[in-house]
């Protein structure tokens, strides 16, 4: 089986490759732009299998297929979360969110090799581009979650999530930090609030943190190639944006 990895960051690409040689998989090519890979698809032998990142330093992944007619089998790498998972999921494809967890990989791959190891043209693969391509440009259009309630003493206590400056875990606890300075417990996980938060309001940008953009005072370069932000009216609270979700939340900023 001929694997092949399109990866703009270099070392998630070969973090990626060695994870794949744990599981037999041995990857022939790692390519890094759109450009790279467009050339190397000209010139050579189109793989059974691709693990694609959407967002490559020159442009959507995406853009290799307006040039190159692929049929390889994708499995797509992403930190765009609520996009991808819309796309994905009414498309049916194979999508791994960064970081990528070893047992998701090793799902995925059985998945790809159960699905197509009996078939005699493994390779000849359909996919719409063109629908996914127009779900992550324009996600599509839903009501989003706009207030959650928070039990304070005998009282239930009403917050509308335009007044949230972030929402965090602590303690096996999830809170909505609000504008005025307060920390309310809820009754719900970040990963459920994955699917009801506005995703140009609101950008996970690590496993403890959602901020919402228009509270953003400050974005400070903080250690080991990470960022570091500052709300208006939560100084206390230390937001990290974790190296893997950098590059997306800088495209989620614009």
């Amino acid at each position: 089986m001929k694997t092949i990895i399109i990866e703009d960051e270099k070392p998630a690409a070969r973090r990626l490759s060695r994870m794949l040689e744990s599981l037999d998989l041995n990857v022939s090519t790692m390519l890094h732009s759109v450009e790279e890979a467009i050339n190397w698809f000209q010139n050579n032998e189109h793989p059974d299998l691709i693990f694609l990142d959407i967002q490559l330093s020159d442009g959507l992944s995406f853009e290799i297929f307006d040039v190159i007619e692929v049929h390889s089998a994708i499995i797509f790498t992403t930190a765009f979360d609520e996009y991808a998972l819309q796309a994905f999921k009414l498309n049916s494809i194979d999508y791994l969110l960064k970081p990528i967890d070893d047992e998701d990989l090793e799902q995925a791959v059985h998945k790809y090799q159960t699905r197509f190891k009996s078939m005699t043209e493994p390779n000849k693969i359909a996919l719409d581009f063109e629908d996914i391509k127009k779900l992550l440009v324009n996600p599509l259009e839903r009501e989003y979650k706009k207030r959650f309630t928070a039990k304070v003493g005998q009282h239930i206590k009403i917050i509308n999530s335009e007044d949230v400056e972030c929402f965090y875990s602590e303690n096996k606890g999830t809170y909505a930090a609000t504008k005025d300075g307060r920390d309310y417990l809820l009754d719900t996980t970040l990963e459920q609030l994955e699917d009801e938060l506005k995703p140009q309001v609101f950008f996970r940008v690590s496993r403890k943190f959602f901020v919402n953009i228009d509270y953003i005072k400050d974005i400070i370069s903080y250690t080991n190639s990470r960022l570091q932000i500052k709300l208006n009216n939560n100084p206390q609270l230390e937001i990290i944006v974790s190296r893997e979700k950098v590059k997306d939340f800088k495209l989620w900023l614009e």
